[in-house]
């Protein structure tokens, strides 16, 4: 616990959705445990979620109120579930179809919320500000107090000339295809980028790198991704990149398997597509269906549309889960690829069947394939037995399962949540960058 004259506030202003919040809990409960002033800025349908934590809340909108009462990240659940037909569409055709849409509902929030949080940060005058989100919001950068940025996206949000387009999936061993998606992406997202650009200067920011919808901090940023599935860079990210490796939370949940799932026969598996991707019900629902035919026990997230997804007899699951809890317990995970479970994965060192939607799910995917950490499957186009063959080969894998084993000991022992809250507290006391030079290449 520090003593009260080191107290310092600290604001943490995850994206509205599960897995930035999730990893910013994490730190935020090392830092509130030594006895540090912890809020967060949290979009208002996630009202009461922090505070049952025991955190203090300062709440905003992204965009007008609705008439009808929200869950919280309802409007990114609505979203994914309205844009689903795209998931099925190749990454390149997605930039315009899908990837265009999400950053052009992600500036407009940006612009919409810029007065609000302006009045939260003269209201609670923090010493440092904490930031998990794709993308800038001019009163962070522009507030005369220090901030830091997590990326807790694949790394390659951060380009590299010697490295896969963000967002397309590519190999990175294989660079027939790069060119073009990089102009389709400057074709698609130029304009918009342009006009962002012109908002974060007017507002008091500096530009923003071309094509880049976020700043980077000068004073400390943190990478979530395990150092065995990182990529080789051929210009190292500047010396206050940090790389956490992971930032698990600690869970109060504890997960007892119920017991309609102890029989001793087949493995555990874990199916989940986050709580965006399981907003896909004909997607959940044909896995359900070749699942229900195997040999092995299920546990489930059903996410946002539960009420939607029915169960077969091998199965259990509810609408949200304590995964950091379950994750111990099972076999195989089957997932989407968000950055939340794939680090997460490794840090427990579980295998992976990932079924990529969009997003950086298909660079995650591509990445653990690659590095033989798991299986990768087109999630618009994979047969039944291609599936279950994945699964086979992944729960046959000895070598694999000590290799992750090595991995989730290694990763573990660095105790990412604990490493950022040292450095937060570092930018908070010192006002100054906080360099670590921890992701060099």
């Amino acid at each position: 616990m520090q003593r009260s004259g080191d107290e310092r506030t600290v604001i943490f202003f995850p994206e509205g959705a599960f897995g930035p919040t999730n990893n910013c809990v994490g730190i935020a409960e090392v830092l509130r445990n030594r006895g540090h002033r912890v809020v967060f800025v949290a979009e208002e349908s996630f009202a009461g979620t922090l505070a049952a934590r025991g955190f203090e809340e300062r709440l905003m909108r992204l965009k007008p109120k609705p008439e009808e009462p929200e869950a919280p990240g309802q409007f990114w659940k609505d979203f994914i579930r309205d844009t689903a037909p795209q998931f099925r569409r190749p990454t390149i055709e997605q930039l315009e179809g899908l990837v265009l849409p999400i950053w052009s509902e992600l500036v407009d929030g940006s612009r919409y919320v810029e007065p609000r949080l302006r009045e939260i940060f003269d209201e609670v005058v923090p010493d440092v500000i904490v930031q998990d989100n794709v993308v800038a919001f001019p009163a962070v950068v522009s507030a005369g107090i220090p901030w830091v940025r997590i990326m807790s996206c694949n790394p390659l949000e951060m380009r590299d000339p010697d490295l896969p387009p963000t967002f397309s999936g590519y190999p990175s061993d294989d660079r027939s295809g790069w060119e073009e998606f990089a102009k389709e992406h400057q074709r698609t997202h130029g304009d918009l980028w342009a006009d962002f650009d012109r908002f974060c200067v007017e507002s008091g920011a500096p530009h923003l790198g071309f094509l880049d919808f976020i700043h980077e901090s000068p004073f400390l940023n943190l990478s979530l991704y395990p150092a065995e599935a990182d990529y080789e860079r051929s210009r190292p990210l500047s010396p206050t990149w940090e790389r956490l490796d992971s930032c698990v939370r600690d869970t109060e949940a504890r997960f007892e398997l119920p017991q309609t799932l102890r029989a001793p026969h087949g493995a555990l598996v874990y199916l989940s597509l986050g709580s965006l991707g399981s907003a896909d019900v004909g997607l959940m629902m044909r896995l359900i269906e070749i699942l229900a035919k195997t040999p092995h026990r299920y546990i489930v997230s059903k996410g946002p549309q539960h009420e939607l997804i029915e169960l077969a007899d091998n199965m259990w699951g509810e609408e949200y889960l304590p995964q950091p809890a379950i994750l111990p317990q099972v076999d195989l995970v089957i997932a989407h690829g968000g950055n939340n479970t794939v680090t997460e994965c490794f840090h427990f060192g579980r295998p992976m069947v990932v079924l990529p939607l969009f997003w950086d799910q298909y660079d995650s995917a591509r990445r653990i394939g690659e590095l033989g950490f798991g299986a990768r499957l087109p999630s618009d186009s994979f047969e039944p037995g291609d599936l279950i063959d994945a699964m086979d080969r992944l729960l046959a894998d000895a070598d694999l399962r000590s290799r992750l084993r090595m991995t989730a000991v290694r990763v573990q022992s660095l105790r990412g949540t604990v490493r950022a809250a040292d450095r937060i507290e570092r930018v908070a006391t010192e006002e100054r960058p906080v360099a670590s030079g921890r992701i060099r290449g």
